[in-house]
């Protein structure tokens, strides 16, 4: 009869919840680079502060550019967006899938590194 008490649920629930996270955060789905040019990079959110960006990868001048979104949740490497922004860059990532919220970010793909191709 302990698992139908309210605080042993609750307990239970908050420990998953918090094992799912952890889990989820250190198992990364890909990890990679991509390379082009910041067009769009903004602080966003209600509660949950995130940058989100959008990355203009170009094959062939030209043609149009595959556009990229990705989120930043180091405030460091998001402050190196405003020295690159406009320039070319190698930007590398890490996919984590099926976080709970959006509250971690708007999008799957990670960023943790900006490099300047200047």
């Amino acid at each position: 009869m302990a698992f139908f008490r309210p605080k042993f649920l609750l307990t239970l629930l908050l420990f998953l919840g918090a094992a799912y996270l952890l889990i989820a955060f250190n198992l990364s789905y890909s990890d990679g680079s991509r390379a082009g040019y910041i067009q769009k990079f903004s602080q966003k959110g209600w509660l949950c502060k995130t940058y989100e960006g959008e990355l203009a990868m170009t094959t062939v001048p030209g043609v149009a550019p595959v556009l990229w979104t990705f989120t930043v949740l180091d405030e460091h490497v998001a402050a190196n967006f405003e020295k690159v922004m406009g320039k070319p860059v190698i930007l590398h990532y890490k996919e984590y899938r099926y976080l709970p919220t959006t509250c971690f970010g708007e999008t799957d793909y990670f960023v943790d590194r900006v490099e300047s191709q200047e």
